[in-house]
């Protein structure tokens, strides 16, 4: 059964219930099941926040740009990238790329393919992007 409840309330109103659920599953959690006893950490309400990439069709068909294309990618911008490690002095370094997308206008900027006159078409150019509730 539950043993304690808790609630995460942000009065001074600089935190949407999206943020709270963030730090909820991302911070507290894991400091939560690290105590002694604790079996299970479960989260009930707030909302889970997710980038959403709405496809315009006639941009896409002005444009020759197929869903396979966009899917294919949005993959390849969202990924980390494999690094090495630099010694400086007697202190050794692990050097990596990070290409997770943060924000609706990373997203925006992802390329998808060039035109005939070597311009980049991007996801911005066939989609709408906005920041809102994962689906349910």
């Amino acid at each position: 059964g539950w043993v304690y409840q808790y609630a995460l309330v942000d009065r001074t109103g600089g935190h949407d219930p999206g943020q709270l659920r963030s730090l909820q599953d991302w911070l507290l959690t894991f400091e939560l099941k690290s105590v002694p006893g604790v079996a299970e950490v479960a989260a009930i309400g707030g909302m889970v926040r997710q980038h959403q990439i709405v496809l315009d069709p006639q941009k896409m068909a002005a444009y020759g740009v197929s869903q396979r294309m966009v899917a294919d990618a949005v993959g390849r911008a969202n990924q980390e990238a494999g690094g090495a490690s630099i010694e400086i002095g007697e202190a050794e370094h692990v050097v990596r790329a990070s290409g997770y997308l943060r924000s609706d206008d990373d997203f925006r900027a992802i390329p998808i393919k060039s035109t005939a006159n070597g311009l980049a078409v991007t996801l911005g150019d066939v989609a709408w992007i906005e920041t809102g509730p994962q689906m349910r």
